[in-house]
């Protein structure tokens, strides 16, 4: 393989990569560090006087207030238990509307006359912080020149040691509000959403004769990701700005043989896995599962189970750890939806549930679920919720980068509906008559080989196709872009699960009220729902044409792209929901709708300008010096009596002349964003003129790369980007 001077030295790095020392220490197991610098529960049983530890506790397991008295107690301690760690600041973390992870640091040690310096973390800098608001998206909740913003802390979530060669920092979860306390964050509306759903799940309970504790939801996010070395990265203009290739030819090789997929794990890469989990043990983060995915380099890791809360925040702390740690590496992870065009993307699965500690897991049918009444009163409010706003789910991870993703036959299509499987569908299509009186069993596997065990088989398959599928016992969003932060899904999941409980514990008193025996009132209620609602369960091929169809006649909406999607935020019905359980006000509701407007323009702009600079800086340059290479030659061949061959040089400047003019098209269309009169007119044109625009320049370039002299070309390719690792 040749290549031009600046790749030739990429490969050549790549192949002298010599891997960093092993992370873990001999004698060391993952038991003895996992959540060594987490501010724990056993950490504050030890260090916190009973009476504070108690009341601390009783606020992160029973959802009670906050007694502000205990702040100081617990202030002085997590300031001693932080500087025995080597922590010399401390932060307050929290997720501004970016859709990243913002922090402020200040000093534990404050001069004193003496000459020396005392520690200090008083419980009024725990509770409260004040970082600058005036620079973060806020979608007109507050002018840009008032820059008053207010952290608070999130005691439900951990404080943790952030480690670095050159000090540690102990970071405190927060909030982020603004002075007139609209959030400004990603987490106090997820915390306001679980809230309104934990009222109404405990309604439901108690109907069933429970005296519940306090639930919760949980989500487990399944982290799909690209691997690539950072030498390739940092020679690619368009990965630096974007973090996705606008411009690359289809490789040789793809993933059509389905080799990669759970294949055995590269070395290099199994490195890099051991190493940042051993970061994520430190930090409490319950990192489980790690395979190959299907595209040659992307990769997977999956976490158990936590409150929806702190799995939120424990999910932005990854993606950092994994960008941290894969430059230890020599290499550069990619959380870009689809940074390789042709190839699979990314996503971000996220596994729901909700339950409590008296209860257990909510969403488990047993074995035999047309029994489990509590069970199938719970599924069915699932299904009320997707059906009724599919399309704010939808809207909730509506993005530039998720679009395409989405529909791609790789990912679940725009249409939200419900896959249930064989039994749960056969229990729910009995409830639409009457009472239900079975359910499909498990099966046995025979394999044929008498050596090897039999296999208990599920009642029912799995549906890669669907948005929202049922699998075993919690429902998988599988929706979600690998880039975003899995609160924004959170919180409309538990917005819409706070409705469709507070609607059946509605009904149910009701009934029972007018002298409605529980159980019948319970089967009144689930053959009511299954006929109003099921109407968003499908268990087929998604990816389908015939879907499209059927979806449209069952009356689902099909929002193909983001601003297809993103008015749903603001529509009277999701403004009357939000409102309702108090997760957004209108303004806020509003802001969400304003800033994915701007989100999306921003990021299309920023691949149109880097389209550009490409283009004419890097690949029409390199197609002009074929071009005269083979003028040249054609002119040799003639001056000596040759007879030279057109076609090549023809076919070239053929397609630098289509370059050229889509050069020129998209630089009028860019110059023409700035005429756009507001956010959805500006993100209209991004999608109408810039994206088309963009696409034609990537045409002629992937031909001219296909077409022109390896050792010319200047871009890392994607063969090489992929499969040198």
């Amino acid at each position: 393989m040749s290549a031009n001077p600046v790749r030739l030295q990429a490969i050549t790095d790549v192949e002298a990569y010599v891997p960093p020392a092993p992370s873990f220490s001999p004698g060391e197991t993952p038991g003895d560090i996992f959540g060594m610098n987490v501010f724990s529960k056993t950490v504050m049983q030890k260090r916190l006087p009973k009476s504070v530890y108690k009341s601390v506790i009783a606020t992160i397991e029973n959802s009670e207030m906050l007694d502000p008295m205990v702040a100081d107690s617990v202030a002085s301690a997590m300031k001693d238990w932080a500087i025995e760690k080597g922590a010399t600041h401390y932060a307050h973390v929290f997720y501004p509307l970016t859709g990243f992870t913002a922090e402020k640091h200040d000093g534990f040690f404050d001069p004193v006359g003496d000459g020396t310096a005392l520690a200090e973390f008083a419980g009024k800098t725990l509770v409260q912080g004040e970082p600058d608001a005036s620079s973060f998206p806020n979608g007109g909740l507050r002018n840009t020149f008032e820059a008053r913003g207010y952290t608070g802390w999130d005691v439900t979530s951990p404080a943790y040691i952030l480690e670095n060669p050159n000090g540690n920092t102990l970071c405190i979860p927060t909030v982020f509000i603004s002075m007139t306390g609209e959030a400004l964050d990603h987490k106090t509306p997820l915390l306001r959403a679980q809230q309104a759903m934990a009222v109404h799940a405990e309604r439901v309970l108690t109907l069933f004769g429970h005296t519940p504790s306090a639930v919760v939801s949980y989500c487990g996010p399944e982290q799909e990701y690209f691997l690539i070395d950072r030498h390739f990265f940092v020679a690619r203009p368009d990965l630096l700005n974007s973090g996705r290739t606008l411009f690359g030819a289809k490789p040789p090789k793809g993933q059509e043989f389905d080799d990669h997929y759970f294949g055995a794990i590269p070395e290099r890469v199994l490195g890099f896995m051991a190493d940042t989990e051993r970061e994520l043990f430190k930090l409490g983060i319950p990192a489980k599962t790690r395979h190959n995915e299907v595209a040659p380099g992307q990769f997977e890791i999956a976490p158990m189970f936590e409150a929806a809360n702190v799995g939120a925040d424990h999910q932005q702390l990854l993606m950092t750890t994994f960008k941290t740690v894969a430059r230890k590496h020599g290499m550069e992870c990619l959380f870009h939806e689809k940074p390789f065009e042709g190839v699979n993307g990314s996503g971000k699965h996220v596994n729901f549930s909700l339950g409590n500690a008296t209860e257990g897991n909510l969403l488990l049918p047993g074995d035999t679920p047309h029994d489990n009444a509590q069970f199938l009163v719970f599924c069915a409010a699932v299904i009320r919720a997707v059906h009724q706003y599919g399309g704010l789910l939808r809207a909730s991870v509506a993005s530039a980068s998720n679009d395409h993703r989405l529909g791609a036959n790789e990912a679940p299509p725009a249409i939200i509906s419900i896959f249930l499987g064989d039994q749960l569908a056969g229990v729910f299509e009995q409830l639409a008559k009457g009472p239900a009186t079975s359910s499909k069993g498990r099966g046995t596997l025979q394999i044929g080989v008498d050596t090897l065990p039999v296999l208990p088989t599920d009642p029912g398959d799995r549906n890669r196709t669907s948005p929202f599928a049922f699998t075993g016992n919690r429902f998988e969003f599988r929706a979600p872009g690998s880039l975003q932060s899995v609160a924004g899904p959170m919180t409309t999941i538990n917005a819409i699960m706070a409705e469709a409980l507070d609607h059946i514990a509605t009904k149910l008193e009701t009934a029972i009220e007018l002298g409605t025996e529980f159980n019948e009132a319970v089967q009144a209620l689930l053959t009511e729902l299954i006929t109003d609602h099921g109407s968003v369960v499908f268990n087929g091929n998604g990816y389908s044409d015939e879907w499209q169809v059927e979806a449209a006649e069952r009356g689902l909406p099909n929002l193909r792209t983001t601003l297809d999607a993103l008015p749903e935020l603001i529509t009277d019905a999701s403004v009357q929901l939000f409102e309702r359980y108090g997760i957004f006000t209108e303004s806020e509701a509003h802001s969400r709708y304003e800033i994915g407007l701007e989100h999306y323009t921003q990021s299309i702009m920023v691949e149109a300008l880097s389209t550009l600079e490409i283009g004419q800086t890097s690949v029409l340059p390199a197609g002009v010096r074929y071009q005269t290479e083979l003028a040249t030659n054609v002119t040799a061949l003639k001056t000596a009596g040759i007879d030279a061959d057109m076609d090549l040089l023809e076919e070239v400047t053929a397609i630098i002349a289509d370059l050229r003019a889509g050069i020129g098209a998209l630089r009028i269309a860019i110059e023409a964003s700035h005429s756009a009169e507001d956010a959805l007119a500006e993100a209209t044109h991004a999608q109408s003129a810039l994206l088309p625009a963009m696409a034609t320049v990537r045409a002629a370039a992937d031909r001219l790369e296909s077409t022109v002299a390896d050792d010319l070309w200047p871009l890392p390719t994607y063969q090489e980007m992929l499969y040198i690792l």
